[in-house]
């Protein structure tokens, strides 16, 4: 089925290429993996192609393959000299996963993506199709109406609506603060897997590498003390280690190519940890030895979320904050992350059901049992970015007058939700006055502010007469290597 209906894709653009952009690298690395099985072997013989911030191919590479991979600021950096680059004028259809993130930091990357693609389309006159992925949200249409995706295009589920049926529980912790609460997690967790999944592969999703290894030990240190229990009631004392699926010989060759000596450790109890901190290969070694269901149990940091897909009956939420190291406090995971993490329980080709248990401060136990299913409207996060967007396609050619760049917010997707939700972003409607009047000052005055921005940071030169804006060599390299207009400043 998934053949042919890359066959038809292919009929539709036999000539043309097809962007596929992901948020994480780990996630371009799975289509790469899959897509390259589907697509390069067999009948439709298509050359796929990654390019992200890890790799990034030559000219020629990129002008013969037929679709492309990446991630959105890798695509950002190459889709802003659009017009010296005919592979990307080339582009027929665009598919975006987890385009919900357009809430999130990452949004006004994105956003500009499309919007810039939109504009190509225009100017080139190769119309462009949009597929944007994503979890249900409550304001879909808006989304749709800015991709330039019609009505018969636009399908939004329920979250609750998925092929595997999955059960959701949620415990409330009281301990006032992170470290302790954490510790006394580490029970009921334990209890979820014997309640819940004895036998079946566990995923616990934790906020930090430190977490990953106290959660992993503790799990085996509670397994140890039930069968010491067990002996002292008139049973015999034989240590078992029942999250390990795989003889004591296998393991303890695998466990010499491992470089890590807590994850050596704790996979011989069939306990794996999955993090950022490990090398290649760690991590490698941990998730073949998970996929194929040799070691039970994996205990891993939120990222893991968006990336391989891992099957599991069980998932354990361990927590829902994690430390930000820019606010220098514990914040908590969007609604998104947390869907994610649930998301991962009963995968469609490993299971036929799922169970999620989130544990959370007790206080916001009530908050994510009413609004975890109740899709929020996606906001634009646009505007706190746009001085470097701005100064990209002001280098790039696109934007020659002051007047260009309030035509080019007309097509992002932050012009769309300020007139929908102009309180939102800080704009007060006088009563007196008409509301496009109101609306065209506001994008006046954001761009007055991003001008003066990029002339303080000598990116740009502004012509007072004629309103024309000029990039400088800052400018330019700014936009080419992907700086901010304050590290130039």
């Amino acid at each position: 089925m998934a053949e042919l209906a890359m066959l038809r894709v292919f009929k539709h653009y036999p000539k043309n290429k097809i962007i596929f952009i992901a948020p994480l690298k780990a996630l371009a690395k799975e289509r790469i993996i899959d897509w390259k099985k589907r697509l390069e072997q067999g009948s439709l013989r298509k050359s796929v192609l990654e390019l992200t911030g890890d790799v990034t191919p030559d000219l020629k590479a990129l002008q013969k393959a037929d679709v492309l991979i990446t991630t959105p600021e890798k695509w950002d950096g190459i889709s802003r000299n659009w017009q010296h680059r005919s592979y990307v004028a080339a582009v027929a259809l665009v598919v975006i996963d987890e385009i919900h993130l357009l809430g999130q930091e990452r949004g006004p990357v994105i956003e500009v993506i499309v919007s810039r693609m939109r504009y190509i389309s225009e100017q080139t006159g190769n119309n462009v199709r949009f597929v944007g992925l994503s979890t249900a949200l409550a304001n879909a249409k808006d989304v749709a109406d800015w991709m330039g995706i019609h009505r018969l295009g636009l399908y939004n589920f329920k979250p609750s609506v998925r092929p595997v049926p999955i059960k959701v529980f949620f415990e409330g912790f009281s301990e006032k603060h992170y470290c302790p609460r954490m510790g006394t997690m580490n029970r009921p967790a334990y209890k979820a897997i014997q309640t819940h999944s004895r036998a079946h592969p566990v995923l616990i999703f934790v906020s930090s590498r430190r977490q990953t290894r106290l959660t992993a030990l503790d799990l085996i240190a509670m397994c140890a003390s039930d069968q010491q229990e067990a002996a002292a009631d008139g049973g015999v004392l034989e240590f078992k280690k029942p999250y390990l699926h795989m003889d004591s010989e296998e393991i303890a060759q695998i466990s010499e190519f491992i470089k890590d000596e807590n994850l050596k450790h704790t996979i011989q109890f069939g306990v794996g940890m999955h993090h950022a901190g490990l090398t290649e290969g760690d991590r490698k070694i941990v998730e073949e030895l998970f996929v194929s269901k040799k070691i039970q149990v994996l205990v891993t940091t939120s990222t893991l979320a968006w990336g391989v897909n891992f099957p599991a009956r069980l998932v354990i939420v361990k927590g829902t904050e994690f430390y930000d190291a820019k606010l220098k406090r514990y914040v908590d995971f969007p609604l998104t992350d947390l869907l994610q993490m649930i998301g991962r329980a009963g995968r469609p080709q490993f299971d036929d059901c799922g169970v999620a248990c989130v544990f959370v401060a007790e206080e916001k136990k009530n908050f994510y049992k009413k609004f975890l299913y109740e899709p929020f409207p996606v906001e634009s996060s646009l505007a706190d970015q746009i001085t470097d967007h701005i100064n990209a396609e002001i280098a790039s050619g696109t934007l020659q007058k002051f007047s260009h760049c309030i035509d080019y917010l007309t097509w992002t997707y932050f012009f769309r939700r300020l007139t929908k939700n102009p309180a939102f972003y800080g704009l007060k409607n006088d009563l007196m006055g008409n509301i496009a009047d109101t609306i065209n000052q506001y994008l006046k005055q954001l761009v007055q502010k991003t001008v003066d921005k990029l002339l303080r940071a000598k990116c740009i030169e502004f012509n007072k007469e004629d309103e024309s804006l000029v990039p400088t060599t800052l400018g330019y390299l700014a936009s080419f290597y992907y700086l901010s207009h304050e590290t130039i400043q």
